[in-house]
């Protein structure tokens, strides 16, 4: 895959950059496998705002992924789709039962192509079976959390995980943050990476082109009123917080840790912090 770039007619095509579409095969998704989607413009289901900064963009309709496909079968890929829910194509694939189905596709997946699932599938490219049976050191992606809940790791575009290593009931993988964490040798993995590997390279060029994906502007909190912001306020000349960085609503932001969920700790082997540290 290329990055596209523009002739400059105006100012935002200078630094605008594309992804080039060459994978895709068809640009008309299936409609059984579509669902409504409505824009909630960061709002939970109580109507309060959990996400800042979202509202407006463009239409879209949600493609329905499957990330647990049946066992012992095997899937003939039809087509290579755009997804405009995600960083990653999406693979529409049909079983030998004529069901389809729409999965994350990786960067191997062509149109005609067929993979297998289950413990007996080979060890190949866009076959998924169990940690237990896969080689130490390949690499992996769309990884399950809990055996038979589907892939909930390694999703997004160009990702992959490492296989590092295997021990009783446990498989040791490197994640793309660079964690290292333990997972139960149960849990079914898909071998390669994630499609559109391109994806972070992409320059959006336009702030118009960040509204269309319905991503709202951000405003710093040192020019705002002391009303609105713990940062706000002053004498409007230019200076920093003047305290440690803090969230709109007064909670220490950098160094600060968010981790609720100490129960998996013991199933985080390295930090994605570790390397970073002096």
């Amino acid at each position: 895959m290329s990055i596209k770039t523009y002739r400059p007619t105006t100012p935002a095509q200078r630094q605008k950059t594309t992804q080039d579409f060459d994978q895709i095969t068809t640009k008309k998704p299936m409609k059984s496998l579509l669902a409504s989607k409505k824009q909630m413009a960061g709002r939970n289901n109580k109507g309060r705002i959990t996400v800042r900064h979202r509202g407006g963009g463009v239409k879209r309709h949600y493609r329905i992924v499957s990330y647990d496909l049946p066992k012992d079968t095997t899937f003939e890929i039809m087509e290579i789709e755009y997804d405009p829910n995600r960083s990653a194509r999406i693979a529409r694939i049909k079983d030998t039962k004529n069901r389809y189905y729409y999965v994350i596709a990786d960067s191997k997946m062509r149109k005609g192509a067929k993979f297998s699932t289950g413990e007996q599938a080979a060890v190949e490219n866009s076959n998924r079976l169990p940690l237990k049976n896969i080689p130490v050191g390949t690499f992996i992606y769309a990884i399950e959390l809990t055996p038979g809940r589907g892939a909930q790791m390694a999703r997004s575009a160009g990702t992959n995980a490492q296989l590092m290593a295997k021990e009783n009931n446990y498989a040791t993988i490197k994640l793309p943050s660079g964690e290292m964490r333990k997972v139960l040798v149960d849990c079914e993995a898909s071998i390669g990476a994630v499609s559109n590997e391109q994806h972070q390279n992409i320059k959006i060029g336009s702030a118009g082109r960040r509204r269309r994906k319905g991503i709202r502007p951000t405003v710093r909190g040192v020019v705002m009123n002391a009303a609105d912001h713990p940062h706000g306020g002053g004498d409007g000349g230019r200076h920093g917080t003047g305290k440690a960085p803090r969230t709109p609503w007064g909670q220490l932001t950098l160094g600060y840790r968010t981790r609720r969920n100490k129960k998996t700790n013991k199933m985080i082997v390295r930090s994605r912090h570790e390397g970073k540290r002096k």
